[in-house]
């Protein structure tokens, strides 16, 4: 496919710019579209690059590729001394500053620009943040000065080395594939300059839940080609290592951490990961943690571990990432006292001042697990004399998977804010994560810094909703400066994404910042958590999910009321926060509504400090929600032709999934706490849909009735499905009055094959469609359930009362031959031995038909 060519592109292609592609979201921000130039005219066209390092080469010819495409004027690159910013040229050099911090500044007179930075790194850092200004039509400064917050700034993927990735939405990994790091590294590269653009300085690219075999000399090798990759930009790649390396690679009969042999054997690899890659950013270690192994096997401390690899590591400047996600999944759900967010601080507080100063524990930004909304682990404030990092996640694992729009700043910047009261003083979370709140005994800040677990793909836009890179932006924004407005963020982004029209401009920006707190409502509010299916793929909703297992992300839902009594009468948790803040949290008249269920177990007609009772206010969130997720795509409509055709269309398709999706989210929940409760909404909403007609009331030819489980994820618990390969009809006599209806036919869409729809008022064909949506449980998931449930919606179709309406339903059933998991061309040509029968049915299922007024 072809990209049409515009007036800004046609002059990069008669300056012999490779720049012009289709929109399909690879560059990310990073476009470089062409601005208007006024206020640019004076800028120099002649760049001097004063060092001769790989990094400062990179940011020259980026800042020229950059400038040449927004302007639409040649810009060149040379080598040179420092001169002046007001000889007429750009210069780019490196200052005399010995710190170590990642520090820039630029300055501007005479037509003249200078960009020093404190380290190599830092002097890409000015380049990007001068693209960046351009980019989005800033005037350049005449001095402005930056400098990170912290050393810490990576980026986390959960990839394996078969190319698969744990918690991955947007196809195979840029790294792996087949055992192996890729021949063509290619997207690795560009992934490195986006995350460089950020100021994100690291990148460990493999899972926390290591590969055994990770760590083989053949391997290593092939670690170097990604190093390689990432070193032009300034990047330093890092891995996830597993503790029992010396007994899977090494033939060691132990990996006790304080045994000689042991100790010997991580100082060799590492010494020979280090000739290798010179510049390896160091490890992060997952252990003693759903099913890892760790040195509690020997009865050892997790400062014994993370010590031993640090001592290996320090000679070569490396660090260890050593997560405090450490908790029993195997807790007794009967115990009140039992709670797994009290993990964190037992499991290191008792260690703190114990661990070497190139170890940094990584802790998850809540006690559970990336849940839509908890509150901060209290293990911040525990850690006094331990270097710390905040663990973010990116990949929107409980938060709607890069399906759903959710811009997660806000939830990070809420949390960063929050002050942990810590010594009865001001220590907000970004401060402690920063190193200011507990500095070294020379007063500097301690080592520490920001993860994101981020999970990029082989999908040409990189996470797969073109509104989900914004997250990975705003990460690198907060983890540069947690103080940066949230919609200076935002609109960065968007500009430099979507461009500077200011319609645009504006739509976007309203739809990023109250996302997070849409996606809240229709899931899980009042810190009751997500309520996905935590048994299964994390993506729909699943809400007894939760309770009677070892998982230990109970919500207490019973019929008196709902919420953990995390109390000092229940499970003592709350004590575990510095006394201020747990007494803000204790008492019911201090604790804010949002967090009630996460510290307090409820009766339903628990007036909230809104003054509505909790059952009450969980039907009006629920609806209000999935009400404005529902008007994403009206308002995305209003950019059409403002926007490329290529991800307009993406996002519309998106949207309304997201709006379908949000509706089974808001019946689920809200029908599961009816029936549990027994109080009926004040406003007749729930149990009641005047213009739904369930499947399973309709005249079925072929289809048959099947149960849903769990049963609040189809409409009255039930779906129809389609056993005959022909295909099968549901057919009802309407009864609305005449007008015209948008008609949503609310399906399920399995992994494993496409069925087929098509819908009919009186004989005439109004719709047909292919059920091949691309949802995350992919080979999860091949149940009728709240993580295949999507919708189909016809818009403004005619109808008369005693119309027939038909919907033809044709499953796929095949069953295909392959060889070796992939499908054979000639299936007689294979050998006996090697063919295997895959299941491609699918069932054609229908939950419901709902009329509504139509919107257009």
């Amino acid at each position: 496919m072809f990209a049409r060519v515009g007036q800004g592109c046609l002059a990069l292609l008669l300056m012999g710019s490779s720049l012009c592609v289709a929109e399909d979201g690879s560059a990310a921000w990073l476009r470089y579209a062409p601005v208007s130039g006024a206020q640019y005219q004076r800028l120099p066209s002649k760049i001097v690059v004063t060092g001769d390092s790989l990094v400062e080469k990179t940011a020259g010819e980026e800042l020229r590729r950059g400038l040449s495409s927004m302007l639409g004027r040649p810009f060149t690159v040379s080598a040179g001394a420092v001169g002046r910013a007001s000889g007429g040229a750009i210069v780019i050099s490196r200052s005399a500053s010995s710190d170590g911090v990642d520090r820039y500044r630029i300055t501007s007179s005479s037509g003249g620009v200078s960009i020093e930075g404190d380290t190599v790194q830092a002097e890409m850092y000015g380049v990007f943040h001068l693209l960046e200004e351009v980019g989005i039509e800033r005037a350049i400064p005449s001095r402005e000065v930056q400098s990170a917050s912290s050393p810490i700034r990576w980026s986390d993927e959960w990839d394996n080395m078969n190319g698969t990735i744990e918690r991955g939405y947007a196809g195979p990994s840029i790294f792996f594939e087949s055992g192996h790091v890729r021949a063509d590294l290619t997207k690795a590269a560009a992934y490195a300059r986006i995350l460089a653009s950020v100021g994100i300085n690291g990148c460990n690219v493999n899972n926390v839940n290591a590969d055994l075999d990770l760590l083989t000399t053949e391997h290593i090798r092939e670690f170097a080609r990604l190093a390689d990759a990432f070193r032009p930009w300034g990047v330093k790649l890092a891995l996830s290592v597993d503790l029992t390396a010396p007994q899977t690679v090494g033939g060691l009969a132990t990996f006790d951490p304080l045994d000689p042999l042991v100790i010997a054997w991580w100082k060799a690899k590492v010494d020979e990961l280090y000739a290798a890659i010179p510049d390896l950013g160091g490890f992060t270690v997952k252990a003693d943690s759903e099913g890892r192994k760790g040195p509690s096997q020997y009865g050892r401390a997790p400062a014994d571990a993370a010590n031993m690899l640090a001592r290996a590591l320090a000679p070569h400047h490396g660090v260890v990432l050593y997560r405090g996600f450490v908790y029993n999944n195997h807790l007794d759900w009967r115990d009140p006292k039992a709670d797994r967010a009290r993990a964190g601080v037992d499991n290191f507080s008792k260690f703190d001042g114990q661990f070497d100063g190139n170890v940094i524990i990584q802790i998850k930004e809540g006690p559970i697990d990336f849940q839509a909304r908890e509150p901060v682990s209290p293990l911040f404030a525990a850690l006094h004399h331990t270097n710390v990092a905040i663990e973010l996640q990116t990949a929107q694992e409980y938060t709607g998977q890069q399906r759903h729009m959710v811009w997660l700043p806000s939830m990070w910047k809420w949390v960063l804010d929050t002050d942990m009261r810590a010594d009865d003083r001001h220590t907000p979370v970004k401060e402690i994560v920063t190193g200011r709140s507990f500095p070294l005994a020379d007063g500097r800040p301690r080592p520490g810094g920001f993860i994101s677990v981020t999970n990029v793909g082989m999908e040409e836009n990189w996470l797969h909703h073109p509104m989900a890179m914004a997250n990975l932006y705003g990460f690198g924004k907060l983890a540069w400066n947690p103080d940066e407005p949230l919609a200076e963020i935002i609109d960065g982004w968007t500009r430099l994404t979507w461009g500077n029209d200011p319609k645009v401009d504006g739509v976007i920006d309203a739809l990023q910042l109250g996302s997070w707190q849409v996606y809240e409502g229709y899931t899980g509010p009042n810190g009751m958590g997500t309520l996905t299916n935590i048994l299964g793929y994390h993506f729909g909703p699943g809400i007894e999910s939760a309770e009677r297992n070892g998982w230990g992300q109970w919500f207490r839902g019973e019929k008196d009321g709902i919420g953990m009594d995390r109390t000092a009468a229940g499970s003592g948790y709350l004590q575990q926060y510095p006394k201020a803040l747990a007494e803000h949290y204790e008492s019911l008249a201090t604790c804010p509504d949002e967090l009630l269920l996460f510290f307090h177990h409820v009766p339903y007609d628990y007036r909230l400090h809104s003054g509505k009772t909790l059952i009450q206010s969980i039907y009006d969130t629920h609806y209000a929600a999935a009400r404005e997720a529902g008007m994403y795509g009206a308002r995305w409509d209003t950019l059409k032709g403002r926007v490329d055709d290529e991800r307009f269309a993406q996002v519309s398709r998106l949207f309304a999934f997201q709006a379908g999706h949000a509706i089974v989210w808001r019946d689920a929940i809200d029908d599961w706490f009816h029936r549990i409760s027994g109080i009926a909404d004040a406003a007749g909403r729930v149990g009641h849909h005047p213009g739904r007609i369930e499947a399973e009331a309709m005249t079925a030819t072929g289809y048959v009735s099947q149960d849903v489980t769990p049963w609040e994820t189809a409409s009255g618990g039930k779906a129809m499905v389609c056993h005959v390969a022909e295909g099968c009809t549901l057919r009802s006599t309407l009864t609305q009055r005449q007008g015209r209806y948008d008609i949503a036919v609310q399906y399920f869409d399995t992994w494993k094959g496409v069925s087929r729809f098509e819908l009919s008022i009186h004989d005439v064909v109004v719709a047909s469609w292919k059920a091949d949506d691309q949802l995350p449980p992919a080979q999860f998931d091949p149940n009728l359930d709240g993580q295949t449930s999507t919708r189909f919606t016809v818009h403004g179709v005619a109808v008369r009362p005693g119309d027939v309406m038909t919907l033809r339903g044709v499953p796929d059933m095949r069953e295909e031959l392959h060889a070796g998991g992939l499908q054979a061309a000639d299936p007689g040509a294979l050998d006996t031995r090697s063919r295997q029968s895959r299941d491609y049915r699918e069932y054609a299922g229908v939950d419901y038909v709902e009329f509504s007024a139509a919107t257009d």
